[in-house]
């Protein structure tokens, strides 16, 4: 479908879905198109799935899609690290470029904040992405089945309540209910998902927690600053490109001045630059430094 027909579509259904209610000839008027492709417009959507209901005489509009319909704002929607790499590159463009001021306010009117979902990230986690979705649609508990987690370095099954998947489908929230906390587990690190006939008894304690910038989640911020050389600036930029949101220049070096939802994100980059990052604020994140060396010397020594 080329962009026009597109653009037109958008701007049908945002007449649609007003309070204010037109014609079939009126909306034709409005879009510059005839009464008759308004109707096969009208067709399109119902054959997408969503509710086409009529009040009266030629005036329709556009209802709510069903629970087992592809909801449209996954399929244009930008993650906020997305929107954030997506808006920097457009800045990069000269000031004198005719595009930049378009492209601009055409993201700023599409997109509230936030992704283009790729859907499935892999033929192999279709399958998971699968069962997960008829668990979170039917309210059910599903069992992870040798999920490799990053954290513990354990490969066992997680009991969980799986209720939303991360916008480009590379994760999915659920209550784990081994430990009561809402965690993201990576779709990836999933052999396989057995979903169960028990229903969520949880559901009032289902929701999602903070992201860092460095990917990681958690209720809570821990202020942390590092003091940075130009190649950590760039390699934690081109890496995690939020951050630069909460960097400023200091001399020679560079200053990220930012809050964490957990240590493991930023401690593993502090890490993997000794001698190019300094922390200069961040008790709690010296102590992981320090205790993350110890364990990694004796490993070592064994």
């Amino acid at each position: 479908m080329d962009q026009p027909k597109v653009e037109r579509m958008l701007r049908l259904m945002k007449y649609l879905s007003s309070n204010v209610n037109y014609t079939i000839k009126e909306l034709g008027d409005k879009l510059e198109m005839s009464p008759r492709t308004v109707y096969r417009y009208l067709d399109t959507f119902k054959s997408a799935g969503f509710a086409v209901v009529k009040l009266y005489g030629d005036v329709y509009k556009l209802g709510k899609m069903p629970r087992e319909a592809v909801e449209l704002e996954k399929l244009i929607y930008f993650s906020e690290e997305e929107a954030y790499l997506v808006n920097s590159l457009i800045d990069q463009l000269v000031p004198t470029n005719s595009l930049k001021a378009n492209l601009k306010e055409k993201l700023s009117a599409i997109y509230r904040s936030t992704s283009i979902a790729d859907y499935v990230c892999g033929k192999s986690n279709a399958a998971a992405v699968e069962a997960l979705g008829e668990a979170i649609q039917e309210r059910r508990c599903a069992k992870l089945l040798g999920y490799e987690s990053g954290n513990s370095h354990t490969v066992r099954d997680r009991l969980v309540e799986p209720f939303d998947f991360s916008v480009n489908y590379e994760d999915v929230w659920a209550l784990d209910l081994e430990d009561g906390r809402n965690k993201t587990f990576k779709i990836s690190r999933i052999a396989e998902v057995e979903v169960l006939d028990s229903e969520w008894e949880r559901e009032d304690e289902h929701h999602k927690a903070e992201t860092d910038v460095f990917r990681m989640t958690g209720d809570g911020r821990i202020p942390v600053v590092l003091r940075m050389s130009l190649m950590a600036k760039n390699l934690l930029t081109e890496e995690y490109p939020m951050a630069a949101r909460d960097l400023k220049a200091d001399g020679g070096d560079w200053i990220l001045d930012t809050g964490v939802c957990s240590l493991q994100g930023v401690g593993r980059f502090v890490s993997g630059l000794m001698g190019e990052v300094k922390v200069e604020k961040g008790d709690e994140l010296k102590s992981w430094l320090r205790e993350y060396f110890a364990r990694a010397t004796e490993q070592r020594t064994i």
